[in-house]
């Protein structure tokens, strides 16, 4: 049966926001809590919460769930041996919950910091090694290895875990579903039924090719239900910026200038029914979660909330509305969890 995961968007919500985010999930019943990884956000006026901070006190709050990131950048600001280190840490403070998604970033969290932004091929050949030196890592050995953007020189982990931590692996095409397949695992990619399989297509054949384990593939996409449906877009529509492929690829850092393009190359109509999960109407969201289920060896769906107008709201009918219904569990009532998480809310403002 597909999962329904729950991510809280680090680059619109600050970390305590996040938090009470994570409990509303928690109580809708989604399975499993985490975040989104950036340095920078998407668009002008966002926030730059850590993922890694807001990861142990989910997991404080949220009890027996997975605790995912979705997905932390391989490519420069954070070192393999400090993402092997946390994500092996996490895995020992809460067993058999840790899952580190893993991209290859964009030019948005890395230029600010001063590092330069390679060529395609550059980047997955970067995003190569950088995978290879967390497993050896997770594998207890001692590493010395050039990695060209890093080195190691008898690094070893010297924390490790009873369980080793899952790791997914993001990919938006056939290529870097290749560099995915060769680790195995699982794949992480947008739940856009279009490009999707391509791409699932390749990550099966590369993990075929380098005898690994599929594992689970995860389809991500980003979800407001609420009312009214001018207001929803209007809370929603900054994240345009997300839905263009050279913002992902090339050396792209301007904020201002990306949401101006964006704001005039998309309209919100196309943005909020064609793009993200946005608007009014659940049976639209229902639809649309139920086209990424379809898709070939899909196992769970990340449904990343965005949008300040009213979150919570938004994260409660999810689970009252959308999720029992792509569960086959029938509508018209809420799953225990979210009748508890709505009769505390209740309660506290009373």
């Amino acid at each position: 049966m597909t999962q329904f995961w729950f991510a809280a968007s680090t680059e619109e919500f600050p970390p305590s926001q996040m938090l009470e985010q994570a409990k509303a999930a928690d109580g809708a019943g989604f399975d499993a809590i985490g975040a989104s990884d950036h340095f920078t956000p998407w668009f002008p006026g966002g926030q730059g919460a850590s993922a890694w901070a807001f990861l142990p006190a989910a997991g404080q709050v949220v009890a027996d769930k997975p605790l995912f990131t979705s997905v932390t950048p391989i490519l420069h600001h954070y070192h393999p041996a400090v993402v092997a280190q946390y994500f092996m840490n996490l895995e020992e403070l809460y067993p058999g919950r840790a899952i580190l998604g893993v991209g290859s970033a964009e030019a948005i969290s890395e230029v600010p910091l001063g590092l330069d932004w390679p060529e395609p091929a550059d980047m997955l050949e970067r995003f190569d090694k950088g995978l290879e030196a967390i497993h050896r890592l997770w594998d207890g050995e001692t590493v010395t290895m050039d990695g060209g953007w890093f080195r190691l020189d008898g690094a070893k982990l010297y924390t490790i875990a009873e369980s080793r931590p899952r790791m997914v692996i993001s990919a938006f095409g056939p290529q870097a579903a290749e560099v995915a397949g060769k680790y195995g695992g699982g794949l992480w990619t947008l739940g856009d039924p279009e490009s999707a399989p391509e791409v699932i297509e390749a990550y099966k054949k590369a993990c075929a090719e380098h005898g690994t384990d599929p594992g689970e593939i995860i389809l991500q996409a980003g979800f407001h239900l609420g009312e009214p449906e001018d207001a929803v877009i209007k809370a929603t529509k900054k994240w345009k910026t997300t839905q263009f492929p050279e913002y992902y690829r090339d050396d792209h850092h301007d904020l201002d200038k990306m949401a101006a393009e964006a704001e005039e190359r998309m309209s919100d109509e196309e943005f909020a029914h064609e793009g993200f999960l946005v608007g009014s109407d659940p049976q639209e969201h229902i639809s649309r979660i139920r086209e990424m289920m379809d898709l070939d060896g899909t196992t769970a769906i990340c449904l990343q909330g965005i949008g300040d107008h009213d979150p919570l709201t938004s994260i409660r009918r999810y689970g009252e509305e959308v999720l029992p219904a792509l569960r086959g569990e029938g509508g018209g009532s809420a799953p225990q969890g979210a009748r508890l998480h709505r009769d505390r809310e209740a309660a506290a403002s009373e």
